[in-house]
């Protein structure tokens, strides 16, 4: 009888140990790679219901010593998500993990992997890496919809994303559009961002790379919107949820304002909405405000990255001032280029979505120094395909691009000669144009 019921409790481990689920049966969305550090990743996930969930962790290739996060139950006020921080790695290692939601291994149809940042400095020279990058995501759904054709379309770029094979995946806002219908109200906004994130063409991109974001009108709020939006803090609040970056804003800045490194390359990730007013080009009128523009400026001349990367929803460099640009803010935009100027800061890239086309940009500063603008747009949106009228007298000729697209950053070369291939990708993957920035012609 003792034996017989010790055979019975080793059964019920090994079916316990062995008992798996399909990932449509518990996840909602994800799993999404969020910041990657050297000592610390951070992992994103969406139940569909409130059953205790964990992560378990291996180097690979497969290793027989695994870690476990914390278990943590999902909570329906915060839409059952939950953020696992894993923080028992070493720097430059692969792992792979399974989900383990109710003591059940969580199948999925695409593998599931991290890795962290390779400790480099002073010791070899910088690995080289990609970075994807793109903007303006219309998911459909029909009910909440504008009326006439669907704005959303050709989901399948996000597998062409995957295919490209990115270190890195950036999103330039617009990642979302919240609808009339989820303006007025937190769960309005919450349905609106888990819906769009649940779209099953984008969960291996979400699963393959760490993700990082900037919002612009549309995951903020109704189009158009600046800092008088009465709901923004429902917004902020459903950004930080359904993304993982490493900061959000400062004790000085409300927004979503961050900066981090990939590699040897620094990113500032900016915030074009909070504080931004209405219309104008004069002292009163802005787009990052006085706090914002001077963290700008000042984490600029601490970077020692061959390549500042400034990300910002609205098309920095054009000088055409229609629509949301930021020549519109004329003041503004020419003090932010002088103190670049002043300041001696090199090596400045602007990434920019919103138009719905696509253009490289590039101004020659009066010290010789020149500054880049890649606007990358749209996704999955309604592309502009009506011949533009506006003049950007930066734009780098041929660059100008009317259909769905997303763009790469290849960082290569050895330390102090590192090189910035920029290219712009139709959504099908066909090459659009290329542009070689090269650090020793920046920095001569």
């Amino acid at each position: 009888m003792k034996k017989s019921y010790l055979l019975l409790a080793f059964n019920l481990l090994l079916f316990s140990l062995n008992a798996q689920v399909n990932r449509e049966q518990v996840i909602r969305s994800g799993p999404m790679i969020g910041y990657a550090e050297m000592r610390e990743v951070g992992i994103w996930l969406q139940l569909k219901t409130s059953d205790p969930v964990q992560l378990v962790y291996r180097e690979t290739p497969k290793s027989v010593s695994e870690k476990r996060t914390i278990t943590q139950i999902p909570n329906p006020t915060d839409f059952y998500i939950v953020k696992f921080t894993i923080d028992s790695v070493t720097p430059g290692t692969a792992y792979e993990y399974d989900i383990i939601v109710n003591d059940q291994k969580v199948v999925m149809p695409y593998p599931t992997q991290f890795s962290t940042q390779i400790d480099f400095a002073y010791k070899t020279d910088p690995p080289n890496f990609r970075v994807a990058t793109g903007s303006c995501s219309y998911i459909n759904e029909p009910p909440f919809d504008r009326k006439g054709n669907a704005y959303g379309g050709e989901y399948f770029i996000f597998e062409t994303i995957v295919k490209s094979k990115p270190d890195m995946m950036l999103w330039l806002g617009d990642n979302t559009y919240l609808r009339p219908a989820d303006w007025t109200s937190r769960t309005g906004i919450f349905e609106r961002y888990s819906h769009d994130r649940a779209l099953s063409e984008l969960q291996p991109l979400l699963a393959c790379c760490p993700n990082y974001a900037i919002w612009d009108d549309h995951d903020f709020g109704p189009n158009d919107a600046n800092r008088a939006y009465i709901h923004k803090d429902k917004t902020r609040e459903a950004f930080d949820k359904f993304w993982m970056n490493p900061t959000s804003g400062n004790s000085s800045l409300a927004g979503t304002t961050t900066a981090f490194s990939f590699g040897d390359a620094d990113f500032f990730l900016l915030d074009n909405r909070w504080f931004r007013t209405a219309e104008g080009d004069d002292n009163e009128h802005f787009i990052l405000g006085k706090e914002q523009e001077d963290w700008l400026i000042e984490i600029l001349q601490l970077s020692n990255a061959p390549f500042k990367i400034i990300a910002v929803g609205g098309q920095f460099l054009s000088d055409a001032a229609v629509y949301e640009n930021h020549a519109v803010y004329k003041t503004e935009r020419e003090r932010i280029i002088n103190r670049i100027a002043e300041k001696n800061i090199r090596g400045v890239v602007f990434l920019t979505g919103d138009r719905h086309h696509a253009e490289l940009s590039k101004l020659t500063l009066p010290n010789g120094n020149t500054i880049w603008d890649l606007t990358t747009s749209p996704l999955t949106s309604g592309a502009n395909t009506r011949e533009l009228t506006e003049v950007n007298t930066n734009r780098v000729p041929g660059t100008l691009y009317q259909k769905r697209n997303f763009a790469t950053l290849d960082f290569s070369g050895k330390r102090k000669d590192r090189v910035l291939t920029i290219s712009l990708w139709s959504n099908r993957g066909e090459l659009i144009f290329s542009e070689t920035i090269k650090e020793k012609e920046v920095y001569k």
